[in-house]
């Protein structure tokens, strides 16, 4: 059995096709609303159906505010390793510290050469990587002297300047499954990336012992290196098969692999939305709390620290380190009381308050960590808000910059940036309305049958859900006058005021009222 003691992580795993574009973005998006560490894509860039990786992974940085992002895993024969250690700079410095490096030596070889690349064996792709590693690094490592120096077989890059770093230890996870990949992995890596559907079982143990075996002749620790692990699987009522179940029965699954085979990042493959808010609200806390609880009854896995740097362990920022249980320490966040609109949707004071917590009660961290996702979700939304009143304004600027130059050009600008704007809105009201059809189904008739003083307040949120949605479709017909009428742009400003009241009061009202049950009854 292996448990390296990292803290657990989740996260998607998404396609980025783009006959779609604005739907793996809107899927992006969710993915860090519900709460998840990490998103992931795949990268083949051969592949004419799918969006580019890393300029997608560029569009999602600028959509989201705390979610990592990785390509899962960087189709190495056709990014330079030089120009890729630049990219992945970048990004992490554009994004304040959200990108991780996940590489492969190559696979699809007919379609790399078709792209210009060089096809490889198998022992040659692991030597090229081993040495676009060493490419990467240096030029990551900007306090040495002199510049990048690796003439391999594969890549040569002699003397160009190192630089820019990265904004913070980005971590470089290998897709590995042969003995030479896996001995590349602990040497070199700092973590391990394979896909559970093409792993036979044993083969995570068999991998493990490989790794560590590599990690020590290297002069590492087996926990200098992560264990990650791509899932997929289908929720049902009852169980049918391996990740084939209700989330109990993949909680149970997924806790045994971190407990027997170290995995502590599961990412789930699904295009799936409902796929991704059930894996985040109700498999992620479940598997966090049974392996916390297996971890502080063994002796020897409580031995090992949770924290970063704990028995060389170099788990990345998104892990959530357990601690005892406290007073509630999660903060609702208040009603500035600002409105924009002259639009009242409700009364506030007609609002019902529910039962005063209990002042001498304590909370466990997973307790706390149910408490703050609803605030997280809320934030997520909060930023999006922020950031669809700074889009309506650039439009507005864009339009009266058009109207005076009275171009072509510019008229094709004028309407580009209107459907941007639309696409942009209709996405975020996606979300809005995903993230309250997941508590009227989900959350609130759990606190419903947990605490039935809720009811006043639970049956009062719903009643705002719905007048939210009406908001939000005022917000639809504004964007229909938008792109169809020469000046729309007032119109849609006050439709966006009238969602910005609406929804700021409403979610300072639901912290305000439902911190406090969630912390205590969880959220499901």
């Amino acid at each position: 059995m292996s448990d390296y003691g990292h803290p657990l992580a989740f996260g998607a795993f998404l396609t980025p096709g783009n006959a779609e574009p604005a739907r793996v973005v809107g899927l992006a998006m969710l993915a860090e609303q519900v709460g998840l560490d990490l998103v992931t894509f795949q990268d083949h860039p051969y592949q004419p159906a799918f969006l580019d990786t890393w300029t997608l992974m560029s569009f999602v940085a600028a959509r989201t505010g705390t979610v990592r992002l990785a390509a899962n895993v960087t189709n190495l024969p056709l990014r330079p390793p030089a120009v890729l250690a630049r990219a992945v700079a970048s990004l992490d410095l554009l994004s304040g510290g959200r990108v991780e490096l996940g590489l492969g030596a190559g696979a699809f070889w007919e379609a790399i050469e078709a792209m210009g690349g060089r096809r490889l064996s198998p022992g040659q792709g692991v030597r090229a990587l081993a040495e676009a590693i060493d490419v990467i690094r240096q030029v990551w490592d900007v306090d040495a002297r002199g510049g990048v120096r690796v003439d391999g077989e594969f890549h040569r890059v002699v003397g160009a300047k190192r630089g820019p770093a990265p904004a913070h230890d980005v971590g470089i996870w290998l897709g590995a499954y042969k003995p030479r990949m896996l001995v590349l992995t602990g040497r070199r890596a700092d973590g391990w990336l394979p896909s559970l559907g093409y792993l036979q079982p044993g083969d995570l143990g068999r991998g493990n012992t490989i790794i560590d075996d590599a990690a020590r002749e290297a002069g590492r620790e087996p926990a200098d290196v992560r264990r990650l692990l791509n899932v997929t699987g289908r929720f049902a009522p009852v169980g049918r098969g391996p990740l084939h179940g209700p989330a109990e029965q993949w909680a149970e699954e997924l806790a045994d692999l971190a407990l027997s085979d170290g995995v502590s990042t599961f990412i789930l493959g699904s295009d799936d939305p409902e796929d991704l808010r059930r894996f985040a609200a109700e498999v992620a806390p479940a598997v966090r709390e049974l392996v916390a609880g297996e971890r502080a009854g063994d002796a020897a896995a409580a031995a090992i620290p949770a924290t970063p740097g704990g028995a060389g362990a170099q788990a990345p920022d998104f892990a959530r380190p357990p601690a005892g249980a406290a007073p509630l320490a999660v903060v609702p966040t208040p009603d500035d009381g600002v409105r924009r609109s002259a639009i009242r949707a409700w009364d506030e004071a007609t609002r019902p308050t529910g039962p005063a917590p209990d002042p001498t009660r304590t909370y466990s961290p997973h307790d706390q960590a149910g408490a703050q996702h609803l605030i997280d979700v809320h934030d997520g939304l909060r930023a999006e808000l922020t950031r669809l009143y700074d889009l309506v304004e650039q439009v507005g600027a864009g339009l009266v910059d058009a109207g005076t130059a009275r171009s072509h050009i510019n008229t094709m600008t004028i309407r580009q940036n209107k459907w941007t704007l639309g696409t942009y809105c209709e996405s975020y009201c996606r979300v809005v309305t995903t993230h309250h059809t997941l508590e009227d189904r989900g959350i609130f008739p759990h606190l419903r049958r947990g605490d039935d003083r809720l009811a006043p307040v639970l049956d009062r949120l719903e009643q705002e859900h719905h007048a939210i949605h009406d908001v939000l479709e005022r917000v639809d017909r504004a964007l229909v006058a938008f792109v169809s009428v020469a000046d729309g742009m007032a119109e849609l400003r006050a439709a966006v005021d009238l969602l910005s009241d609406t929804l700021l009061s409403h979610l300072a009202y639901e912290e305000r009222e439902l911190v406090e049950p969630i912390a205590r009854l969880g959220l499901t």
